[in-house]
């Protein structure tokens, strides 16, 4: 157990059971803390002895020399450690460089498998939270066995980020093209137009000439000389050139950003397709072979099937396979593939093969007589079933649709009419809640924090990293957290409050604060309001609803220069709150670049208060097709309000 995790109460509580099991007296609580804290110092050793056995004295070596530093620069660990930056050819290359330095170490293959998961994760938390110097500081077998997790973990965080580049580096060629595309057309509409004017003279100049039996070139003539009437038919050619109205033939005039770095890229990523998307991951090996061997045309005998409609027209051309667009193509299409799960990379978190999600088959045989599904396996029974009750209940909504009995909803043949919600709340409440608020105090919410506090201890769950102790001063520790909740920054913080310092509240947020451990602080919270009789009054906990809120920030940050489908590319960060009927939020995150759908479930399967949620509702940004089959599957009611249902939700 203590290879799995560190967490004294876990252990604690193992112990107790172990104990009970074979009927051991159980012992005085510092007895049981002696006993976890050794278990927990030879779990230690046992993980660090597995990660060492592993290594060569030259990885030995290697993993020490990322700690040195000179000249005032920063050692090789940190550089490795560093975030992508912004959307260029460059940055997309240094992560590249990164993610080759890594491979360079030659790290035993499946050595981060070796050990719990957990204990893997953990490690490498702390790697990242040390400096170089403090890494230095602890034993060989610690220092190589913390490196070696770091570096793992940093391996999966390169192969994602240098795919999420590639994925905004197309995206921005591709939305440039569309501007310059939409500049060229408005530059030349005034052109365009003098143009339609001129040739609807020509043109009716014509029609009389053959009705009265004139001369037609005379009667051109009269309208324009002849020769300006051939510069005008050249200028018309030229604007009426594809490149004029379709992006598409203007994203090849990008084509040296691309090729600046997606020959390292393919070469670094290693793919892997299922049978659907089998003509793309071909495409990209003769791809990477032109690259090696610095072909310029694109092979006879290159696949094709991959290629979509709106590609072909351009891809291929009377004189063969154009590479340019073959690339982008092929590149393009990557990008959907691997968000499809159709190919995934090796050695990636994000985009990793979608069995490694599921459970094991062996595993899952063994669980399936002590945990029975509440629905058939068996998919051909399981479909046949759901479409007869759909059947059923379609019969049913149709009858009652032509008797006018569907309560508060109205079908015909101009559509579904559903009746507004009527008000419950009644008008004289408003005078009375401005009353009552009137005569609640106003405290400091620095007071507020303290008395919440002291009822819910829910400080107790930002501990160290480390080790798990909490801090019995909890005043900078709430400082820090305030400084996060107003977003006010620990620069200003630390001069707004006397007594802190910037770097103490540093070292707080760098050692205590962890989602994890505001996740199960919010817990807490959550837990002791559902607690109060004051909550039945609004819902018994079982209903929840959950929607998205957009801020404005002052500066761009890591995910500069994406684009939220919604709300642009303006600076701002986009939090998805899910809230009980009891009003207490028991599930927030960050997801400043997707739609909310995305996020739906992780609210309700990943929260860890007591609340159990049977119904949710979302608005239609919470809605698609899959988020309604999984909630089924997993037993939650879907409740989303759909706008514009006749023109679908997408």
């Amino acid at each position: 157990m203590a290879t799995r995790t560190d967490k004294g109460i876990l252990l604690a509580e193992e112990l107790l059971v172990w104990l009970r099991q074979n009927s051991v007296i159980i012992p005085a609580i510092d007895v049981v803390e002696r006993t976890c804290a050794e278990a927990m110092a030879g779990g230690d050793k046992i993980v660090f002895q597995t990660l060492n056995a592993l290594l060569t004295p030259a990885h030995r070596d290697a993993l020490d020399s990322l700690l040195e530093s000179s000249d005032n620069q920063p050692s090789r660990l940190t550089w490795l450690l560093q975030p992508p930056g912004k959307i260029n050819g460059k940055n997309v290359l240094q992560h590249l460089d990164r993610l080759s330095s890594i491979e360079s170490l030659a790290l035993p293959e499946g050595i981060d498998r070796t050990i719990h998961q957990n204990r893997l994760l953990k490690l490498a938390r702390e790697g990242r939270k040390m400096s170089s110097r403090d890494l230095t500081r602890f034993s060989a077998a610690r220092r190589h066995a913390i490196l070696v997790c770091v570096l793992e973990e940093a391996r999966a965080t390169l192969t994602d980020e240098v795919i999420e580049l590639h994925e905004r580096m197309l995206n921005s060629l591709f939305s440039k093209a569309k501007r310059t595309q939409a500049e060229r057309l408005q530059q030349t509409g005034k052109l365009i137009q003098s143009k339609l004017r001129q040739y609807i003279d020509v043109g009716q100049a014509l029609s009389e000439a053959r009705d009265s039996g004139g001369d037609p070139w005379l009667a051109i003539e009269n309208i324009l000389p002849w020769p300006e009437f051939v510069a005008s038919l050249e200028e018309t050619r030229h604007l009426a050139r594809k490149n004029n109205f379709d992006p598409l033939h203007i994203i090849t005039e990008k084509y040296s950003t691309l090729r600046k770095y997606a020959p390292r890229m393919l070469s670094a990523l290693q793919l892997v397709a299922t049978p659907t998307a089998q003509p793309l991951a071909d495409a990209l090996v003769v791809i990477k072979d032109m690259y090696r061997k610095q072909s310029r045309k694109v092979p006879a005998t290159a696949p094709l099937e991959f290629i979509p409609e709106s590609w072909r027209r351009v891809v291929i051309t009377p004189a063969g396979i154009d590479r340019q667009y073959y690339e982008f193509c092929a590149l393009s299409e990557l990008k959907g593939a691997l968000r499809s799960g159709d190919i995934w990379v090796k050695g990636s978190r994000r985009y990793k093969n979608f069995d490694d999600y599921l459970i094991p088959e062996g595993d899952f045989d063994k669980l399936t007589p002590a945990l029975p599904l509440p629905v058939s396996a068996d998919y051909h029974e399981y479909i046949a079933s759901r479409m007869t009750l759909l059947q059923s209940r379609l019969e049913e909504v149709n009858a009652m649709a032509a008797l006018g009995e569907l309560p508060d909803v109205e079908i015909s043949d101009k559509g579904v009419k559903v009746s507004p919600l009527d008000n419950c709340v009644p008008a004289q409440v408003s005078p009375l809640a401005e009353l009552v608020y009137c005569m609640l105090p106003r405290p400091k919410i620095t007071e507020i924090l303290d008395e919440v506090n002291s009822w819910t201890t829910f400080t107790r769950h930002f501990s160290h990293i480390k080790n798990d102790i909490t801090r019995p001063d909890t005043r900078l520790l709430l400082t820090t957290i305030l400084a996060d909740g107003i977003n006010l920054g620990l620069t200003k913080m630390a001069e707004a409050c006397p007594g802190s310092t910037k770097s103490s509240l540093e070292d707080i947020q760098a050692w205590y604060i962890r989602d994890e451990t505001y996740s199960a602080a919010l817990a807490e919270l959550v837990n002791a309001q559902g607690k109060r009789p004051l909550a039945a009054f609004w819902g018994d906990g079982t209903t929840s609803s959950s929607d998205g809120q957009n801020f404005r920030t002052g500066s761009s940050g890591r995910y500069a220069g994406q684009v939220n489908p919604k709300y642009g590319q303006e600076s701002g960060r986009q939090f998805y709150t899910h809230i009980s009927d009891q009003y207490s939020p028991f599930y927030t995150c960050i997801i400043s670049r997707v739609r909310d759908s995305t996020h739906v479930l992780d609210g309700l399967l990943y929260h860890e208060s007591d609340l159990e949620i049977r119904e949710h509702y979302t608005d239609t940004a919470g809605f698609t097709d899959h988020v309604f089959a999984l909630m089924h599957l997993l037993g939650f009611a879907f409740c989303p309000r759909i706008v514009s249902v006749h023109r679908g939700p997408y």
